[in-house]
């Protein structure tokens, strides 16, 4: 097997410094010592430490919205509301797992405002999430009349990013998945007129 570049070998022992030390605490040296690369590559292959940071960040949330997006359409033949009620319940099963990665980026949220260059870099990580989940909303309604795909991603990456932060704060107060699911969906059958 081929050995991984020391890019790759960077990008790894950052996503490990995310998750065992969080986007605050994690120093270069700590990301040179998890990869086992060289501290100046680090400026080399990314700039800086929150440049590597940030793109571990990204990496993580990419392989996030691809998991999600697995889920959803686990069953492609199920009906949108069921195939997004699925790509729920999978999310908040997942958040003990992806806690670390959820804590990283409310840090990396708060050190943004600090900071122009990862304010940028996060508002086109933003972006791209976006389109990826507005090509999944679109996949799975097709061509509805009247449907902004963009704007339904980015009221459902709201409220995801939303159930996070009640998750971090008291994760005994937030609704399960399968609690989610049956709420919303009463409360969608009580709002609809009957037929």
């Amino acid at each position: 097997m081929a050995q991984a570049s020391s890019r790759e070998q960077l990008l790894e022992g950052a996503v490990e410094c995310l998750k065992t030390k969080g986007y605050a605490r994690t120093t270069a040296r700590d990301i040179a010592a998890a990869s086992g690369a060289n501290l100046a590559s680090i400026g080399y292959h990314f700039g800086s430490k929150e440049g590597l940071l940030n793109a571990a960040i990204i990496r993580l949330y990419e392989d996030w919205t691809e998991q999600m997006g697995a889920a959803a359409f686990a069953d492609p033949d199920a009906p949108p509301l069921a195939q997004m009620a699925n790509s729920w319940v999978a999310m908040l099963d997942a958040f003990e797992e992806q806690r670390p990665l959820m804590v990283a980026f409310v840090e990396a949220i708060a050190q943004a405002e600090r900071s122009d260059d990862l304010r940028r870099q996060m508002a086109i990580h933003l972006n791209e999430s976006r389109e990826r989940v507005a090509d999944m909303v679109r996949s799975s309604l097709g061509d509805a009349a009247g449907v902004d795909v963009g704007v339904v991603a980015s009221f459902l990456i709201a409220v995801s990013d939303g159930l996070v932060i009640q998750w971090l704060l008291s994760p005994e107060d937030t609704p399960t998945g399968e609690e989610l699911v049956a709420s919303l969906g009463a409360a969608l059958a009580a709002s609809l007129p009957a037929t």
